[in-house]
């Protein structure tokens, strides 16, 4: 009898610490704000890309590409002066339901075109250079003399996003005080305002920003929230790019247009915060 009285006691204050544990956890988002800042990695479908000019119009099909990964140190990852340089996440945004936020923000993912690759060709050239000629699926290699074409600076993905927020400590029954696990998934739009590096026919190189085509996304992930405020989070997000208006020149009749998927991981870190002082 003392042992089943015993036991009985227990469970009444594991019940009650895990009701208490419950309303510690348990907050509301309905008016705050977040932002965060992090780093990714991404991947490239292949991708057909067009060139036209006054004396050129060719098609290059097939054409793989990569992301440009910084070297991991403290001066290009932390420096003030340099935290753009790596592939970066930039976001603000506010919750306008307890379980939904808008945000708006850039991924600053990075494109380059794998160089000695040999794709097929379509099209004519035309510009008094040693390519000059017509090709009907023929095969060429894509070495520098012929082309160089990155979106280094970078492939800036602009985009507002719509993401739905679920406490997992919540569905799991999982009430630990000050640590909150959250499952995130949303659906985002924006365009792209890459700064393209190229150079054609081995002339001059190129290197500017310009709205260059609109792009779509969807994403999941974990979100480890830390005393309220200060979060870690994991996102995957896959989506599709179509650029129909890139420079690659300094003319304005000289263009390029290329349309892919992309698989982006991102790592960021962020704060959210109540704007007003009493919590919803």
């Amino acid at each position: 009898m003392n042992k089943i009285i015993t036991l009985l006691l227990l469970v009444v204050c594991a019940t009650s610490y895990a009701q208490e544990s419950e309303k510690q956890t348990t907050t509301s988002n309905k008016g705050k704000m977040f932002i965060f800042w992090g780093w990714n990695t991404a991947n490239y479908s292949k991708s057909d890309i067009s060139f036209k000019g006054d004396d050129y119009e060719f098609t290059l099909y097939d054409v793989e590409a990569r992301d440009k990964i910084t070297p991991y140190s403290f001066r290009n990852y932390f420096n003030p002066s340099r935290i753009t340089i790596p592939q970066t996440n930039f976001r603000v945004g506010y919750f306008f339901k307890e379980n939904y936020n808008v945000s708006i923000g850039v991924d600053h993912m990075k494109y380059v075109m794998k160089n000695y690759q040999t794709v097929k060709i379509d099209g004519e050239i035309n510009a008094e250079t040693p390519f000059d000629g017509v090709y009907n699926q023929e095969d060429i290699t894509l070495a520098h003399s012929f082309l160089t074409f990155e979106h280094t600076d970078g492939l800036n993905y602009i985009n507002v996003e719509v993401n739905r927020f679920d406490s997992l400590n919540k569905l799991l029954k999982i009430y630990i005080d000050e640590i909150e696990l959250n499952l995130t998934e949303g659906l985002g739009v924006g365009f792209l305002y890459p700064k393209t590096n190229a150079t054609l026919f081995g002339g001059d190189r190129y290197d500017d920003f310009n709205v260059a085509g609109y792009g779509m996304s969807a994403k999941i992930g974990l979100n480890l929230t830390l005393f309220k405020y200060f979060f870690l989070q994991s996102d995957f997000k896959f989506g599709y790019i179509n650029m129909d208006d890139i420079r690659t020149t300094s003319s304005k009749s000289d263009s390029a247009s290329q349309h892919f998927t992309f698989f982006e991981k991102a790592v960021v870190f962020g704060v959210r915060f109540q704007l007003n002082k009493t919590e919803n």
